[in-house]
């Protein structure tokens, strides 16, 4: 059966980039006296120096919507992956992409970071949204002659995209998941086992509590660690935590 719940969330999702539009169409001019909205004309390079201008100015979080298809004349020689690396260390940085925009290179690039982003996948409508500090968001619709875009201090706005991106982000895969374990049932049952070394149970114990024999169990343990490059059923530990695919907790924690 389908998710109904995800039907009617991407049906808001949707609502929302439709509010941005006839917002920024409609009352342009009332906000624009106050700087409520900016629009932003011209070249796709004008939007990037904004993007960049309030990822570098943000001072505690960034949460990003990264679900439109940015076309070749849009390209430069920036891109928004390059400009998350110019956040301040403290700022926390979400970014939220649909599945066939992930970058798993920038994905991977996370493992390594000091300060990695967090970043999740879900059935997003196609939108570009940089929120920042949960005052103010660059939001980019349409493609080339029809695109849009705008930063957006209407608070009724940002609010309304603010809930919206914080529900989706609940209920999202995160990325490091989906690139080492595939579907969403895979990762469940992964995650199980990786639970189990990390509890330190027994072969037999965790193979007995999976319904699987102990056979079984010990193939699936050696497919786990190929998967995250891992020597050791400890290093399998270690790199599923830096990938997101445990909770927090010690090991022997259970």
């Amino acid at each position: 059966m389908p998710d109904r719940s995800v039907d009617e969330l991407e049906e808001a999702l949707l609502g929302v980039s439709a509010l941005i539009e006839s917002t920024v169409a409609m009352n342009r001019d009332r906000y624009s006296t106050d700087r409520l909205i900016t629009a932003i004309s011209g070249p796709y390079r004008n939007v990037l120096t904004t993007a960049e201008e309030m990822i570098t100015g943000a001072r505690s979080s960034i949460d990003i919507v990264h679900a439109r298809r940015v076309h070749e004349e849009e390209r430069s020689e920036r891109s928004e992956r390059g400009l998350l690396y110019k956040a301040d260390p403290s700022v926390t940085v979400q970014l939220l992409s649909s599945p066939e925009l992930l970058d798993e290179n920038f994905v991977r690039e996370q493992i390594d970071q000091p300060h990695p982003a967090a970043i999740r996948v879900a059935r997003v409508p196609p939108i570009q949204a940089i929120m920042v500090d949960r005052e103010a968001a660059l939001v980019v619709t349409g493609v080339m002659v029809n695109r849009r875009a705008a930063v957006i201090r209407v608070p009724e706005v940002i609010h309304t995209l603010q809930i919206l991106f914080d529900n989706v982000w609940r209920g999202a895969v995160p990325a490091g998941e989906r690139i080492v374990f595939g579907d969403r049932s895979r990762a469940a049952f992964a995650r199980q086992i990786l639970g189990a070394l990390r509890a330190g149970v027994t072969d037999e114990v965790a193979a007995r509590d999976l319904a699987v024999s102990v056979r079984t169990y010990r193939r699936y343990v050696a497919e786990i660690m190929a998967l995250l490059g891992a020597n050791s059923r400890f290093q399998a530990g270690v790199r599923a935590a830096e990938l997101g695919l445990l909770p927090p907790g010690r090991p022997g924690s259970g």
